[in-house]
């Protein structure tokens, strides 16, 4: 299921975390596949064409994580305030993205593949 939510990346980029409910699609997606992808974009400033925005598709394996996960949630919190209130809900947790390979698109016609280990080292 594609949908939008927030993510964080781990500082190596060995890993992305993103905070989401049990009762929506793309989280029961995962519970049955672990196979995801991840599509990140560069801010759209209203150029006249938006194909020359960057932008990187991470495909990779997500996990859920243990429910304590109180440094993960304070870095969360630091980056996403206002989601405070999710954390007082029952059916929110935390699943980690673990990279196989990234596809990086700087431009038209200027489009890197990439491993897991070449994303690494981009961090």
């Amino acid at each position: 299921m594609v949908s939008m939510t927030l993510y964080m990346a781990a500082e190596d980029f060995a890993a992305f975390y993103v905070h989401v409910s049990r009762l929506a699609w793309h989280t029961q997606d995962m519970q049955h596949d672990a196979r995801v992808a991840l599509s990140i974009a560069e801010t759209d400033d209203g150029r006249a064409d938006p194909f020359t925005l960057m932008r990187v598709s991470i495909r990779g394996e997500a996990s859920q994580l243990p429910a304590e996960q109180q440094d993960l949630k304070r870095l969360w919190l630091a980056r996403f305030p206002e989601q405070a209130i999710n954390f007082e809900l029952a059916d929110f947790s935390f699943w980690t993205i673990t990279p196989r390979d990234a596809r990086f698109v700087a431009g038209f016609g200027r489009i890197h593949n990439l491993s897991a280990a070449g994303l690494r080292a981009l961090a």
